[in-house]
């Protein structure tokens, strides 16, 4: 398969499988967050609960697009996702998986809300710190810190929201609605006993929609981590999108052209000068493949790496050199600039794709997952992060906020941590019945201790596992 050596196709095996296991993980650690309102609640049965929270993750997966799974992709340095080397691709690929399943496993094992997001992240950087001090990586490229900040920022700043916004949404309830209302809403279900049924259509849609953006956001995760694989372990097939005709590329190096042909480079900084002589030499490469005979109008197999790289170098050397002060460009050009290169018409369209197949094989292991292992986390999430039983307007409010969060991160194609948002959710929620003093203390130290060291540990773990597997293959 793929003209591979049997030994290779056994490591691409493997690789897919930890991948699969990882989104399997992913599944039952985090839809206890999805589901631990509806059952503490008795708005549904936990079996009923659970497997419409796998299906939702599921649709989730399908519709979600893939615009955090290139984030997650571009996190690495270009200079390792076109390495030549298989085995060192396949190091790479062990590392972060390995680290990111035995970290969620850990902490799923303790009852821990751990964030599979920050694992993920914290064991891509873990690899790409790993790598810089390789011998062959002669330009000294570690990680995509800019990408890395921004990702860092999101996950930082959503516990921190989703804790405020639940606050003020309890407020805003006991504000608005009247006395009657209030008082279904506010008081602790009784056991065994099914809520109003305007309020278990709210709880079940407010589940539903947390479900759902759970897969479009950490899905996508799963597809990214499976298209790092396929573009580490089979270049040849996976690098760019094998379909296209590259002669759609000649418009947007057109327009690059023209947006460089408006610079002068006396003006700009010197490190800038540098990119803009390097992008102006891929452009050509990219120019002279195209000119060449091409059969089938597709990129020849042994040039999609190399075309990779030219296309990922440009869209990152154009975006800094247009951030220079020097550059002084018109709205116009760099309109035409950011659509030369965005992923809908533009260069990224060739780099930022994954296979219908890779999606469904995500969404298949999440929705999977989903159905399994809830317990432990569900009996966290409802009964010890407040002193009081989860009320209706608890458990609606920590979801809907969790829901708009992550659907609005998904959009910006942010990763985040739904574990993060909606633990901090009932956390606000809680403290807007009986303040601070309704927080059980141990849970929560717990809870931020996890958070606090999941990145350190997930970056030591995969930065050792890389050089092992580095040293073993």
């Amino acid at each position: 398969m793929f003209g591979l050596e049997t030994d290779v196709f056994i490591l691409l095996f493997i690789s897919l499988f930890a991948a699969c296991a990882f989104e399997f993980v992913n599944g039952f650690h985090d839809t206890a967050n999805a589901v631990a309102t509806v059952i503490y609640t008795n708005s549904l049965k936990p079996t009923a609960a659970v497997v419409w929270s796998g299906i939702c993750n599921f649709t989730g997966v399908l519709l979600g697009g893939i615009g955090v799974a290139m984030g997650i992709v571009n996190l690495l340095p270009v200079e390792l996702l076109v390495d030549q080397n298989v085995y060192h691709s396949v190091a790479m690929v062990l590392a972060l998986l390995l680290s990111a399943i035995i970290w969620n496993l850990g902490t799923w094992y303790f009852g821990l809300p751990s964030s599979s997001s920050h694992t993920l992240i914290g064991s891509i950087l873990g690899v790409g710190l790993a790598f810089s001090t390789m011998p062959d990586n002669k330009a000294g490229s570690a990680v995509n810190w800019e990408k890395a900040i921004e990702t860092g920022e999101a996950l930082l700043l959503s516990p921190l929201l989703g804790f405020s916004l639940a606050i003020v949404l309890m407020f805003v309830i006991r504000r608005s609605v009247s006395e009657e209302v209030k008082g279904q809403l506010f008081k602790e279900p009784k056991k065994n006993s099914l809520p109003p049924t305007w309020i278990r259509g709210v709880l079940i849609a407010t589940c539903s929609l947390v479900s759902f953006f759970h897969g479009s956001n950490d899905g996508q995760k799963g597809v990214g981590l499976i298209m790092l694989i396929l573009i580490g372990i089979v270049p040849f097939h996976f690098a760019v999108q094998p379909d296209l005709d590259p002669r759609l590329l000649q418009p947007n190096i057109a327009g690059i052209e023209q947006t460089i042909a408006a610079l002068d480079s006396n003006q700009l900084a010197p490190v800038n000068r540098d990119r803009l002589a390097r992008t102006r030499t891929e452009l050509a490469e990219l120019k002279a493949m195209i000119n060449a005979p091409m059969p089938e109008n597709k990129i020849p197999k042994e040039e999609r790496l190399s075309v990779r790289r030219d296309l990922l170098l440009i869209n990152s050397n154009m975006n800094k050199i247009v951030e220079d002060e020097g550059a002084n460009l018109s709205t116009n050009q760099l309109a035409l600039m950011r659509k030369s290169l965005g992923e809908e018409s533009g260069l990224r369209r060739f780099t930022d794709y994954a296979p219908l197949w890779v999606i469904l094989m995500v969404a298949l292991s999440l929705g999977l997952g989903t159905m399994i292992g809830w317990r432990r986390i569900v009996v966290t999430v409802g009964e010890k992060i407040g002193k009081q039983h989860l009320t209706y307007a608890q458990g609606a409010s920590a979801e809907l906020v969790a829901a708009s969060m992550i659907g609005l991160a998904s959009a910006l194609k942010l990763p985040v941590s739904t574990t993060h948002v909606l633990s901090s959710g009932i956390a606000g929620s809680m403290v807007a019945s009986k303040g601070v003093k309704n927080l059980q203390a141990g849970t929560i130290r717990n809870i931020a201790l996890a958070w606090v060291l999941t990145l350190p540990v997930s970056v030591l773990l995969s930065f050792t596992l890389y050089l092992f597997f580095r040293w073993l293959l």
